[in-house]
């Protein structure tokens, strides 16, 4: 385990969780444990990739702004979309796991107390605006994933309508690839294929109308889905934070160019100029300042979406 102090001696930054519960599996950012047979425990640390490289400092206050998000979304979902979260609430997740008692500077604030399921192996990503890879295709070939996309297209410019844009889920290490929704049908059936697809790009106009009375953009997002043994769909694991997409500030908003996002951007930004790295293990060290800015942005956009600075927020209750 390591828990450092961040300034202030306040908000213990987390890079690693070593908890009283099996571990099930460890990603770039979140250590997942088993929490009995029917439940897990996911605990977002403040570890940062870029590049898919996991680098050293930590971020602090991004594991809790990542599963405060996550919950806040979902309770505004909670009456049109079956989702996985139990509790983020420490003191809900202490009765059902008491295990966890005594540990609470590792979990509490970051963890999310959720139903077991089987993950299904599409990321279903939706896209209001062109940018990132889709981009980078788009700009060389007209294309996304191999189809043909409309004429006259900009960098950043708004796809009418919102595409549903799915892409295999990568094992660790390796990058997500943009599919063609033909694929996800031949790969899952067409039933769940469809279902996917409606559910995604439902969440994404709530999401995207949201952020838009905010003054953010959701330029693109992607969403996990997840089976119940009777074989039911649940939404899962993160939904719509700065980590699994894209927010622009509407006042910065210029077609024909990159995006100032409210993410890890200054994190990117600075391994960018680095002349004498390329990209590969071991990763560099981040400056302070970097830390710092990057920190902010994740603060910012909890503050912008939900109205509330993080230290105030009081985590919605489910069920």
């Amino acid at each position: 385990m390591s828990v450092s102090e961040t300034p202030g001696g306040k908000n213990p930054t987390l890079h690693q969780s070593d908890l009283p519960l099996p571990l099930l599996r460890k990603g770039k950012v979140r250590d997942v444990y088993e929490a009995g047979p029917e439940m897990l425990l996911m605990v977002a640390s403040d570890r940062v990739s870029a590049f898919d490289v996991v680098l050293p400092q930590p971020i602090p206050f991004k594991g809790e702004v990542l599963t405060q998000i996550t919950a806040w979304w979902l309770s505004k979902l909670e009456d049109s979309m079956d989702h996985h979260l139990i509790s983020v609430t420490p003191e809900e997740i202490l009765e059902r796991v008491p295990e966890l008692r005594g540990a609470e500077e590792q979990w509490a604030r970051r963890s999310m107390l959720v139903k077991r399921t089987d993950p299904i192996l599409v990321e279903c990503v939706v896209r209001g605006y062109i940018s990132g890879s889709a981009w980078k295709e788009y700009k060389t070939q007209g294309t996304l994933a191999g189809e043909a996309l409309p004429e006259g297209l900009v960098e950043s410019g708004r796809l009418e309508p919102a595409i549903f844009s799915p892409a295999t889920k990568a094992e660790e290490g390796d990058h997500d690839e943009n599919i063609t929704f033909d694929a996800v049908v031949e790969f899952l059936g067409p039933d769940l294929a469809h279902d996917l697809r409606h559910r995604a790009m439902e969440i994404y106009a709530f999401g995207a109308r949201t952020a838009e009375e905010r003054g953010i953009i959701l330029a693109d997002t992607k969403f996990e889905f997840g089976t119940m043994p009777d074989g039911a769909v649940l939404l899962i694991d993160e939904v719509m934070t700065p980590d699994s997409s894209r927010f622009w500030p509407r006042e910065h908003y210029e077609t024909g160019r990159g995006q100032a996002s409210l993410d890890k951007q200054p994190i990117r930004d600075y391994l960018d100029g680095l002349s004498d790295w390329d990209k590969k293990p071991p990763p560099p060290d981040l400056p302070p300042e970097v830390v710092k800015a990057s920190a902010d942005r994740y603060l910012e956009i909890f503050r912008r979406l939900t109205g509330i600075g993080l230290e105030a927020y009081i985590p919605p209750r489910f069920g």
